[in-house]
């Protein structure tokens, strides 16, 4: 296999310039080529999804805060931690850049990762709450949560992120050039159990029950029972056989005899799509944080550095997936970007 020799001058420790070769072999110019595209990919399709919020007055409005507010913390993911994490890579995992700078980009590390995952968790409750209880999760209500819960979610990972800064452990070694997570055994379990485990099972509850739901309200179709409607729904008329859809606004109940109105087919989408956050969310993440956990708790052998890097780029990942899912299945934002690209032209 061919290989790239280039010679650096790094600072020994008796402060004279030495000449070392790194060697790359084309594997590595792969996914060094590869990685910077995911970094690229990540901050422009997140802002690309925040300018479209901001440029469209219908996304002014719940649940598109609360996916703005994940595009924030990806957008931040993707401009302030994953470039200098790729730096850091490329360095050999030797911190070159002093205990300050370090410091900051652990405690964005923490606060932007952190963030992310809290926001599909609460996208996860705003999704739970509207299908399973829409007649009393009002606009203005679901407005005032979701307000609370972005709330929530940047104050608990701002306390998980500057921990450390007060002691709770180091985050920068002096002598090895180190700059990770502080692995303090009681700031280990607070801070995986803060960003991760806690959102993990919030999820994997929240969807358990909307399956259970929408499994509820599909067998209520079929054998045509009184189900919960909160608005009037129009009347449909097919050439053969008659599908009727009537409601009372007051009573808040329909009768519908067959076929499935627009409200259990916007729930469906909206029930895959946040099945698929959930599924990509715990794919990219787990791995990560439970070498995480285990690392500092266990004599259970020393995680190979490769293995580390591996887990932690595929959670970064997760940020280029987020936005990805929510929009792919989402026809409001695909005609707000036709729209949006359309008048650039």
């Amino acid at each position: 296999m061919e290989k790239l020799n280039l010679t650096v001058s790094i600072n020994s420790s008796s402060n004279e310039n030495l000449p070392r070769k790194l060697t790359f072999s084309m594997f590595s110019i792969l996914i060094l080529t590869l990685l910077v595209m995911l970094i690229i990919a990540t901050f422009l399709w997140n802002l690309l999804v925040l300018v479209t919020i901001l440029r469209v007055k219908t996304f002014h409005r719940v649940p598109h805060n609360l996916v703005a507010s994940m595009a924030v913390s990806d957008v931040m993911v993707a401009a302030l931690v994953m470039p200098l994490s790729l730096v850091n890579e490329l360095s050999g995992r030797r911190w070159r850049f002093g205990r300050v700078l370090c410091d900051v980009w652990i405690s964005f590390d923490v606060l932007c990762c952190t963030a992310s995952i809290w926001n599909v968790t609460a996208i996860a409750l705003d999704r739970y709450w509207s299908i399973t209880r829409h007649l009393e999760y009002t606009l203005k209500s679901r407005k005032k949560i979701s307000t609370i819960m972005i709330a929530v979610t940047w104050v608990l990972s701002a306390v998980i992120s500057l921990s450390p800064q007060f002691g709770w452990g180091e985050t920068y070694t002096a002598d090895e050039e180190n700059c990770q997570v502080s692995q303090e055994p009681s700031y280990t379990v607070f801070s995986t159990f803060g960003a991760f485990y806690m959102p993990l099972s919030v999820v994997l509850f929240v969807y358990w029950k909307i399956y259970k739901a929408a499994k509820l309200r599909i067998g209520s179709l079929k054998r045509n029972e009184v189900i919960p409607m909160p608005v009037v729904v129009q009347v449909k008329e097919a050439s053969h056989e008659p599908q009727v859809a009537f409601s009372a606004r007051h009573a808040g109940v329909a009768f519908q005899t067959d076929g499935e109105t627009w409200r259990e087919q916007k729930e469906r989408r909206a029930a895959l799509t946040v099945g698929l956050l959930i599924g990509v969310f715990v794919l990219c993440w787990i791995p990560f944080f439970v070498t995480e956990l285990l690392g500092p708790l266990c004599s259970c052998g020393v995680v190979p550095p490769l293995c580390k890097s591996i887990f932690l780029w595929l959670g970064y990942s997760n940020s280029f997936f987020n936005p990805l899912i929510y929009t792919a299945f989402n026809k409001s934002y695909n005609s707000a970007f036709r729209s949006l690209f359309t008048k650039q032209r």
